[in-house]
């Protein structure tokens, strides 16, 4: 009965299909915003779906000289690391479905992998625009990794737990402290924009540049593969923010503004969704606002303004930490 369900959770609910759908949704949220921002119309609801199931039925070429096993198989690599951490996330209740001690770091360390793949896969198709555009993602991760970890560690440090679930309770238990992270929020925002390659962090995939990037030589199910792992990264890391930084699936907590009540999972839920796509819509409008930066300008504003604030936002958890136990 344990492996039924856990199979039940890796494939329906909250694992693979779960993760397919709202990937694609989030995808198609941030494609119509975007364009609506831009004065278009933006593509129909089913557009992201339709992509997919084409780029399944394409052929799948397999350059010469490339390092076939690294070529293959590391997408699949990136997919099951993006897709892991939303199981160390709380969705509808308290506690997540996996909750560990320490699945804020495992969170953390995950979501970096997709950034490494790419570097993997530009070193293995031996082709000069995927070369270029690897070393630009691994260069870059450099640049975002650092803010984004220090901020979201924040969290843990405030709440005084590394479990995700903890820091999810604690926030709503005591809203004002959102407000303590407020800067840590908006940089921890920024640097998910850069981890998922997006304008204007889009440096790696600078199709005036290098055509298509990292993914130029990839084709078909391979190519499916890893715009899928965009769009669950998405979600995932959406997901994160929302439960560090907004109380994840609550509001508030119950007891303080609904004594005696109790809300069901699907509403619960529906709260996390919410608080998701809001974070969607902001990924949108920095995406909309700005153009795309050079690497090096990327790398500057990521060293002088994301890790600096990300440090003193650090700092500012635990002098309040500090005061808070001490």
């Amino acid at each position: 009965m344990d492996l039924f369900w856990g199979v039940l959770y890796l494939l329906l609910f909250p694992g693979f299909l779960f993760l397919l759908f709202f990937g694609l949704l989030f995808e198609w949220v941030d494609r119509k915003v975007y364009a609506r921002l831009q004065n278009r119309v933006g593509p129909p609801i089913f557009q992201p779906f339709a992509d997919l199931i084409k780029l399944l039925g394409k052929e799948d070429i397999i350059p010469g000289n490339v390092d076939r096993a690294l070529f293959q198989y590391t997408p699949l690599i990136a997919f099951a690391a993006v897709m892991t951490p939303i199981f160390n996330i709380p969705l509808w209740s308290a506690r997540a479905l996996f909750p560990l001690q320490g699945d804020l770091l495992l969170a953390l360390y995950l979501l970096s992998i997709p950034t490494l793949a790419l570097f993997v896969i530009g070193w293995s198709s031996v082709s000069l625009y995927p070369l270029v555009g690897g070393f630009r993602a691994a260069t870059m991760l450099f640049g975002f990794e650092v803010p984004f970890i220090l901020t979201c560690l924040s969290g843990g440090v405030v709440a005084g737990s590394w479990s995700i679930s903890d820091v999810t309770t604690y926030m709503a238990r005591h809203p004002a402290v959102m407000l303590l992270l407020l800067p840590g929020f908006v940089i921890a925002l920024l640097a998910l924009e850069a981890k998922l390659e997006r304008s204007p962090f889009d440096i790696p995939h600078a199709e005036t540049e290098i055509v298509g990037g990292t993914l130029t030589e990839y084709s078909g199910k391979k190519l499916a593969v890893m715009r899928l792992v965009d769009d669950i990264g998405m979600v995932v890391g959406s997901s994160l923010i929302a439960a560090i930084f907004l109380g994840g699936f609550l509001f508030l907590d119950k007891s303080l503004i609904w004594s005696g009540t109790d809300f069901t999972p699907f509403i619960n839920f529906m709260l996390y969704i919410a608080k998701s796509l809001f974070i969607v819509l902001l990924l949108a409008l920095v995406r909309t606002l700005f153009a795309r930066l050079r690497i090096d300008q990327m790398l500057d504003f990521s060293w002088k303004y994301l890790a600096t604030g990300g440090l003193l936002q650090l700092f500012i958890a635990v002098v309040y930490a500090g005061a808070l136990h001490g």
